[in-house]
């Protein structure tokens, strides 16, 4: 008889655990999923854009997210990823810091069951992201190199500044440009240098080389915030009247400069697009579909002085 009740007790606790862990599950699969936002930087306001863009299209569609700013630093990125695993997200949306240092963090997350799709800059795998939303850098740039040749008269000195060396699309543009401007002989690159992606290293880069070379003609820069930068450079030394200036991206302050004749034209990019591209992805993959295109490219526009009222920020009106 001493055992009857332990072991009663025994059975009490076992019915409890059992319906307290049935309980659990079921509050678990009441809950919203969360979604994980991890960008390369926040620091510039194109990428600012995309995350909130991004955040914006996974409330709409009923989800929890949370912006992670990677500072263009891939260990930082790596704690990011960790983190997200750890603290149960279902999905990542991610824009890669590096196309090879990056890929890691992706096979990491996909490991674990978290799907990742990455928007606007890619990583070197076709395999490991469950999809990449692209922007066409390479055929963009091909159209901006045709007006940047025609804008010359096919002739003349030409700086180009390089975003983030271990970021394809900074290869992808520098190539697409390449494509075009290389076959006029007229047309000489005296300096081709990287500035990261960054307003304010292209205005130092830029002062630095004109130095060297007073009398170029044009530069073209592999995205926005630099050629902002290039343009600061530009006025600083009295050049900017005859130096034209070339961008790629689509933010605001360039569009108003195309408006305002500062700068020549840029590439518009949709980051729109992408951001509610990948959270609706995400929330396809969270109702079961399985089935999508590890790349899909999104075209890029050139804006210039003839059509710049089409477009606004990030887009058209």
């Amino acid at each position: 008889m001493r055992f009857k009740y332990p072991y009663s007790i025994a059975l009490i606790l076992v019915f409890f655990g059992v319906a307290l862990i049935r309980c659990k599950t079921r509050q678990s699969a009441d809950e919203p999923k969360k979604i994980a936002i991890v960008v390369s930087t926040l620091n510039n306001p194109w990428f600012v854009f995309l995350a909130e863009r991004a955040a914006a299209k996974a409330k709409e569609l009923g989800y929890e997210s949370k912006v992670f700013d990677s500072q263009n630093n891939t260990s930082l990125e790596t704690d990011h990823f960790e983190n997200a695993i750890s603290s149960g997200y279902d999905a990542v949306l991610f824009n890669p810091t590096d196309a090879d240092g990056s890929v890691v963090n992706v096979k990491n997350a996909t490991a674990a069951g978290v799907p990742v799709f990455c928007m606007d800059r890619e990583i070197n795998s076709n395999e490991a992201a469950t999809s990449q939303i692209l922007s066409d850098s390479y055929s963009g740039c091909v159209t901006i190199a045709k007006y940047f040749a025609e804008t010359l008269n096919k002739k003349g000195k030409y700086v180009e500044l390089l975003g983030l060396v271990g970021d394809n699309n900074t290869w992808n543009r520098s190539k697409g440009f390449h494509s075009v401007v290389d076959q006029y002989p007229g047309l000489k690159m005296v300096a081709q240098q990287s500035a990261d992606f960054e307003r304010n290293k292209a205005m130092e880069v830029l002062e630095s080389i004109l130095q060297a070379n007073p009398d170029i003609d044009a530069v073209f820069c592999g995205n926005d915030a630099m050629a902002m930068g290039a343009y600061q450079a530009l006025v600083a030394s009295g050049k900017a009247e005859k130096v034209k200036v070339f961008g790629f991206d689509g933010a605001e302050d360039v569009v108003k400069s195309i408006q305002e004749g500062k700068i020549m034209a840029t590439g518009m990019q949709f980051p729109e697009i992408m951001a509610q591209t990948a959270a609706t992805m995400a929330d396809e993959y969270f109702r079961g579909e399985r089935d999508f295109p590890k790349k899909m490219p999104v075209a890029v526009e050139i804006v210039k002085k003839d059509n710049v009222e089409n477009y606004a920020a990030y887009g058209k009106k």
